[in-house]
């Protein structure tokens, strides 16, 4: 069975985005950038809300994106490679290859996707990956903390939720940022 495994860039204070929707203080440096690419290789299909699906389709839809460097190539061609699934009520069609949307979020259906799965899959997107932490579906946190204190806006984790957890690597890049990857425990 694959692992559903949660990553995102995420400030000292816990949010992905500041109010106002910005995270440019989030993007990675080419260390950071090519590390993300080894732990992306082994990801088969990646779960994404609608808003974090459109933030990342240019990887496909502009080409300018992947050509301006070796590690973005790198990234571009890997999550073209991954299966996506769209989790959107608004959405009425993809706009990249290997996508599918689906209008509400089936934990049972989740579930199925891991068992049957020989890749992990990844959740993108604190709203969706609460649904799934919610759920007991999440094998795994990633987290890449940036050293910026935001003071507030989109949080990466959900209120309200306990889970276990078990550290099983970190690492510290030159740029301050820490990588922190956890397993939950039940």
């Amino acid at each position: 069975m694959a692992n559903l495994i949660y990553s995102m860039l995420v400030s000292l204070d816990g949010y992905v985005e500041e109010a106002d929707g910005s995270f440019g203080w989030a993007e990675p440096d080419e260390q950071v950038f090519t590390f993300i690419n080894e732990l992306e290789r082994s990801v088969g299909t990646s779960l994404y809300g609608r808003r974090l699906y459109e933030t990342m389709a240019p990887w496909e839809t502009d080409p300018a994106l992947g050509a301006s460097s070796a590690h973005m190539a790198a990234f571009a061609d890997i999550w073209k490679a991954a299966d996506k699934i769209v989790y959107s009520r608004t959405l009425s069609q993809p706009s990249t290859a290997r996508t599918r949307i689906e209008r509400e979020f089936d934990p049972d259906q989740v579930r199925e996707l891991k068992a049957a799965a020989s890749q992990d899959l990844t959740v993108g997107g604190p709203e969706l990956a609460a649904h799934a932490l919610r759920a007991g579906l999440v094998d795994e946190i990633h987290q890449f903390v940036a050293p910026i204190v935001v003071g507030g806006g989109k949080p990466f984790l959900p209120t309200g939720v306990r889970v276990g957890l078990e550290l099983l690597d970190e690492r510290r890049f030159d740029n301050g940022m820490v990588f922190l990857r956890y397993r939950t425990r039940a």
